[in-house]
């Protein structure tokens, strides 16, 4: 079997779908986007498939490392994510060439569904109350919600007690057991970060999520130090060398590899497998379309440390176009009780709407993240 194309279309809200096509007639999906990015990935994955044409899409583990190592300069999410979207779509292909899901070429499955959260409200906190009531009426057991606005290095007390307040909120709308995950989206810098995470105790979330951005993960340490909350991070992180130095230094609960944006299938495989050594545990990061959603289900369903998973549907990013717009048949992704099951069909165990995908690829989006500043004008971290 041998790769003969390619076609990428850019589709709303905000994605991108690769589908790859063989000589026998078998085709793969796979992902490979950045959001707010989304022009520039596809350009960066119409290089790598240059060198794919007429190779045999099985050789999934040579492909991986002939993009990846094939290039002097490495990583970094434009790549990264180029990567990621191609492997999830031969893997798809590999999976329907032997008719088995993803997860039994990986290992096998160890469990028959995971646990989703949902992400509630938009980007200002003072948003989310109503939205965590109708996830919980919905079935759903945890969310998860941006936990600040933007915050200066050192901030006032008064926007400090402004998130108490939400958070206090979406506590009382939820349950005493209802589990709440607080992203503070890398906006929160480490002098004020010690401060939320200490306060933030009495309302015993499940987790926070990037209390500092990735590259001042050294900070962690002495967050880690002020509270006992469970500390996640990896959104932006894009390779197990990235995770390596993380995990090491200890002081990281739950990782959340992107898997359209550190390397696939392949390359989250690896990474969650080495955190599960750290007695670590994954949540992979999934704000986007079916086909993300469904690679991480295939690599969540054979990975012991994983313990709930991400999904993007109806989300506000989602407006006008949503995950199950692009399924022939949705079910694949019904929700029960706050779990949802893991694709059993070939592949990627889902099947794309291609009339619709090509559809909505004309109406085409240009979404780019939002632009905030500081009262004094500076530029805040969105």
């Amino acid at each position: 079997m041998k790769i003969t194309g390619y076609e990428l279309f850019q589709v709303p809200p905000r994605w991108l779908f690769l589908k790859i096509t063989t000589d026998e007639g078998i085709t793969g999906w796979g992902e490979p986007v950045i959001e707010g990015r989304a022009a520039t990935v596809r350009t960066a994955a119409e290089e790598l498939m240059e060198n794919l044409i007429g190779k045999d899409p099985l050789h999934i583990e040579d492909h991986w490392n002939m993009m990846y190592r094939g290039g002097f300069y490495r990583g970094g999410p434009i790549l990264m994510s180029a990567i990621s979207g191609i492997d999830q779509a031969l893997w798809d292909i590999k999976g329907k060439f032997y008719n088995a899901p993803v997860h039994d070429l990986i290992g096998g499955k160890c469990r028959d569904s995971i646990k989703v959260y949902s992400w509630i409200g938009g980007d200002r906190p003072a948003e989310v109350a109503e939205a965590a009531k109708k996830a919980k009426e919905a079935g759903f057991t945890a969310i998860k919600m941006n936990d600040a606005e933007e915050l200066q290095y050192v901030d006032s007390f008064d926007k400090i007690d402004k998130i108490l307040e939400t958070v206090s909120i979406v506590r009382e709308a939820g349950g005493p057991h209802f589990g709440i995950g607080l992203d503070f989206h890398g906006r929160v810098h480490k002098p004020m970060a010690k401060v939320l995470a200490k306060e933030l105790e009495q309302f015993k979330p499940m987790f926070i999520e990037e209390p500092v951005l990735p590259n001042n993960n050294e900070a962690l340490r002495e967050i880690a130090r002020a509270t006992v909350i469970p500390i996640a991070t990896g959104e932006r992180m894009y390779s197990r060398w990235d995770f390596k130095p993380l995990l090491m230094d200890g002081y990281a609960d739950i990782i959340q590899p992107d898997l359209s944006h550190a390397g696939g299938i392949t390359e989250c495989k690896k990474i969650l497998s080495m955190a599960e050594a750290f007695d670590v545990s994954a949540a992979p990061h999934c704000p986007l379309g079916p086909i993300a959603l469904s690679a991480c289900l295939q690599v969540d369903a054979t990975c012991h440390n994983a313990f709930i998973q991400e999904q993007s549907l109806g989300i506000h990013y989602n407006e006008g176009s949503d995950i199950l717009d692009y399924l022939t048949d949705p079910s694949v992704f019904d929700y029960e009780e706050g779990y949802v099951k893991i694709p059993k069909g070939p592949g990627l165990g889902i099947d794309i709407n291609e009339e619709h995908v090509r559809k909505m690829a004309q109406e085409g989006h240009n979404w780019h993240n939002p632009i905030w500043r500081h009262k004094d004008g500076s530029i805040a971290e969105w």
